[in-house]
C-alpha cells in the first residue's frame, strides 16, 4: 500500500533527519512501542522528548535503511515488516556501530491517516547458551 510505505520511507528520513517531532506525530497516543532498549513495553510515543534525548547521544548523525519492506492492509488496520539498518558514533566512542534489526508496525487508519498503533524492534540472539545479541548479521 502506497500511503503505508510513504510513511515508513518518511519515517526514514526524519531518522537521518534527526527529526524527534516528525517521528512522534505517526504515533496514536495509546500506542505501545516494545523496542530495542529497556523497558520492556514503551507509552507515551507521542512525546518527542524521549526522541530528542536518544539523538542527543550520538555523534553526528544516525544513519537508516529500510529494506524489505512488506505491508498487508485491510479496511482501517494494516501490519508491515521489515529489516532496518541503524549506525552511528555514539558520544565518547570513536567508531561508528552499524546495527541491522527486525521491524514491525500495526497501524490504524484514523481519520483518512495511517498512524502507529504498535511498533516492535528486535535483535536475534545466540541460541548457544552465551545469549549474545546477534549484532554482526547482514541481510
Amino acid at each position: 500500500m502506497d500511503e503505508i510505505g510513504d510513511l515508513v520511507a518518511r519515517r526514514a528520513e526524519a531518522m537521518r533527519a534527526g527529526d524527534a517531532e516528525a517521528l512522534a506525530a505517526d504515533y496514536l497516543p495509546e500506542a505501545v512501542g516494545f523496542t530495542l532498549a529497556p523497558p520492556l513495553a514503551h507509552r507515551g510515543l507521542t512525546d518527542p522528548g524521549s526522541l530528542r534525548a536518544w539523538f542527543s547521544t550520538f555523534d553526528g548523525p544516525v544513519d537508516f535503511e529500510v529494506r524489505d519492506l512488506e505491508v498487508v492492509a485491510g479496511g482501517d488496520v494494516a501490519f508491515c515488516h521489515s529489516l532496518n539498518r541503524l549506525s552511528a558514533v555514539p558520544k565518547g566512542h570513536p567508531e561508528r556501530f552499524d546495527l541491522w534489526f527486525r521491524a514491525t508496525t500495526g497501524l490504524r487508519r484514523v481519520q483518512g491517516r495511517w498512524r502507529i498503533a504498535h511498533e516492535h524492534t528486535s535483535v536475534p540472539f545466540h541460541m548457544d547458551g552465551s545469549f549474545a545479541a546477534a549484532v554482526g548479521l547482514r541481510p
